[in-house]
């Protein structure tokens, strides 16, 4: 047993983020109404701490300061001290990153703002060195005891720019969305984009999986090649760059420079879940063969790291791992010096040098080497005079000899929680996987955890837990939890045509129409009305790395009232599509799923309806198309649901091909429904 000189009070917790911190002579509490109250009591200011179990400066933080007895000192003596896990908490981060952006411009994490006694900011930033925190804080404490209402007048000023930034209207505008200028916007959007290593013009590089996921679309349908060439530069290049493990599957969080070389090397349970829904449909659209060997590799990494028995995803694998000396380094599990390679490699040195490009293109520090491609297979072959099959070949050794190379090392600690919306995620980067490569252990994997999250998360009442860790559900459900887990069930009800998960989605959907709703606006608010209020209570409807919930609820509400003959659903979707539209031309890259659902309005949206014995096979082959623009409804035997009612017939398997409930004749070859679809 470990013997530690200090223990506070997070030691009960079972977040992995505030377990790292139990052992800090800070007298850290967290989040909860005991908390807050003890500061209402004690008149004391709260400095509230937000990171994450894989953030690197949270880390970086925590060594220089917070397991700093000095610091420590200070900060027991005068504030009651809050730390938050912003995956646990994101109705809390939300709140103190619009306050810390309001404040300084920017904002990150570790996210560490000063509080009232109320939980209203007074200050706040990011990463402080040790002695740049000890005065800040102190210079705080100073005013609060010399001068208190000057920090009340602020936070009254303060509170009101937090509650302006997520203000949104009813726009009461006709907008045709069927006629809406959406090339302007692009071309508008295209003047960030980088010809030469794809993604954006600036480093550090984020995926933003979401944005070529509706770029891939509108370049197929609209035939623009020239856009459709940029999104594979962008794939091609995130697949080559050190940002994807070339040896282990899996994508980090963001690359620093502009090549996608080196990463913030943390893996991010959401990230991989979309970039392999992204890949699929990208691999559907081009059958690019690199697509497939990137989710293949990918979800190898996600069975063997982030899949607990039960068939729950955790979270997250930490940027640091332990070095030889023992002490905690940024990419230390990932890295290689050309020593290392060359002593494993032996006479396949040279190839491989050449391949990952061990000189200075894949250089990064001390010697050490990040991974990176810049030659497609077809170039390496030829160049070097080799079969696919030789080539193909010596990568798997390759890759299986540095993956058990590298597993001597210390790994990086695991985030084990798991949390809800991020699983419904990892349902359809499964799904879509399945789709495009009919590989049976995907479906499982996706089904699975779809009973996991219908036994342990889902309530009778159509109400979700957040999170899940060591057995225990707790922290009441997000509007992210609900739109995630509707779309993925949604999604498995398209390829299992099993009417439990759609079912279960509709249940949720009311929930939050009656939880979340606001009727005002027509938007849903991220907490449930059940949830305490914090500083403001606000809607979350920009797109960023993970799209926003309102705008996956906007799109599940669009294919429900498909399903379920809702005009409700309809109507709700359309109007929350018109209330960000003015904002949208604005900034399309952060709204890009909404373009997304826009586009369900620019051209024919198909409701497939196969029906009979061999519907599941028809439904396969349907799936191996890339068609966007589409919902899949399906049933072996006769069914009594809306779209399906009256389509059975006793022996016989048939593919309806409709538009808006208008439906050509039914043909029974799933090339003769493709050739409809594409006539229609």
């Amino acid at each position: 047993m470990e013997n530690h000189k200090y223990t506070n009070p997070l030691i009960n917790e079972t977040s992995p983020y505030l377990l790292q911190h139990a052992h800090n002579p800070v007298d850290w509490n967290a989040w909860n109404d005991k908390t807050l109250q003890k500061a209402k009591d004690e008149n004391k200011l709260m400095i509230i701490s937000i990171g994450y179990a894989a953030c690197h400066w949270c880390h970086v933080m925590e060594r220089e300061s917070f397991e700093d007895s000095t610091v420590a000192a200070v900060m027991n003596a005068n504030f009651i001290s809050v730390k938050v896990d912003r995956e646990e908490r994101p109705d809390v981060d939300q709140i103190y990153i619009n306050a810390v952006q309001l404040m300084t411009g920017s904002a990150g994490w570790p996210l560490n703002v000063i509080t009232l006694p109320d939980g209203r900011p007074v200050w706040g930033g990011t990463y402080f060195k040790k002695e740049e925190w000890i005065n800040a804080i102190e210079r705080i404490q100073e005013i609060y005891t010399s001068e208190p209402e000057k920090l009340e007048e602020y936070a009254d000023r303060l509170e009101e720019g937090i509650k302006s930034m997520d203000l949104i209207t009813f726009n009461t505008k006709d907008i045709d969305f069927s006629t809406y200028p959406t090339t302007e916007i692009i071309k508008t959007w295209q003047k960030r984009f980088d010809h030469r290593y794809g993604g954006y013009k600036r480093a550090p590089k984020f995926m933003m999986p979401n944005n070529y996921h509706f770029l891939l679309r509108y370049a197929v349908q609209n035939n623009d090649p020239e856009l459709l060439e940029f999104v594979k530069l962008t794939l091609n290049q995130i697949a080559y760059g050190g940002v994807y493990d070339q040896i282990g599957g899996g994508f980090s969080r963001y690359s620093v420079d502009e090549k996608w070389h080196i990463p913030h090397f943390e893996k991010m349970l959401y990230d991989n879940a979309q970039l392999v829904s992204l890949y699929s449909d990208a691999y559907l659209a081009t059958k690019e063969p690199l697509y497939k060997e990137v989710v293949l590799e990918t979800l190898t990494f996600i069975a063997r790291e982030m899949t607990n028995s039960e068939g729950a995803f955790y979270s997250s694998l930490d940027a640091d791992s332990k070095t030889n000396t023992g002490e905690l380094e940024e990419g230390a599990y990932y890295i290689y010096t050309k020593e290392e390679l060359q002593e494993l490699l032996k006479d396949d040195f040279n190839l491989f040098k050449e391949y990952y490009n061990i000189n200075s293109y894949g250089k990064w520090e001390k010697g050490h080497y990040v991974l990176i491609r810049d030659k497609s297979d077809a170039e390496i072959m030829e160049e070097f005079n080799l079969s696919p099959e030789i080539l193909q070949k010596k990568k798997e050794n390759w890759k299986e000899q540095l993956l058990k190379y590298r597993n001597k090392r210390s790994k990086p600690r695991l985030d084990d929680k798991t949390l809800t919306s991020w699983n419904g995620l990892m349902i359809k980067g499964y799904v879509d996987a399945y789709k495009a490569f009919q590989q049976k252990e995907f479906l499982d994997a996706a089904i699975k955890n779809a009973h996991f999250i219908a036994s342990k998360q889902l309530q009778e009442n159509g109400a979700l837990f957040h999170n899940y860790k060591d057995g225990k559900s707790t922290i009441n459900g997000y509007l992210e939890d609900y739109s995630a887990v509707i779309e993925g069930y949604i999604s498995l009800y398209e390829v299992t045509m099993d009417e439990q998960w759609l079912n279960k989605a509709k249940m949720m959907a009311d929930y939050t129409f009656i939880h979340f709703f606001d009727e005002e606006k027509h938007m849903f608010y991220f907490t449930s009305q059940e949830d305490a209020k914090l500083v403001t209570r606000n809607y979350e409807y920009r797109d960023n790395v993970i799209p926003a919930s309102n705008s996956i609820m906007a799109k599940n509400l669009f294919k429900l009232s498909h399903y379920f003959d809702s005009p409700r659903f309809s109507e709700t979707s359309q109007q929350m599509l018109k209330n960000v539209q003015p904002e949208m031309e604005q900034y399309p890259s952060g709204f890009s799923n909404w373009l997304d659902l826009l586009a369900n309005y620019q051209s024919k949206y198909f409701e497939v309806v196969v029906v009979g014995k061999d519907a599941s096979k028809k439904i396969n082959e349907i799936n191996t198309y890339y068609i966007p623009n589409k919902l899949i409804a399906g049933s072996t035997r006769d069914s009594k649901s809306y779209l399906l009612e009256g389509r059975y017939i006793e022996g016989e398997t048939f593919i309806y091909v409709c538009v808006n409930n208008t439906c050509k004749l039914p043909v029974m070859e799933t090339e003769k429904a493709i050739e409809s679809i594409k006539n229609y």
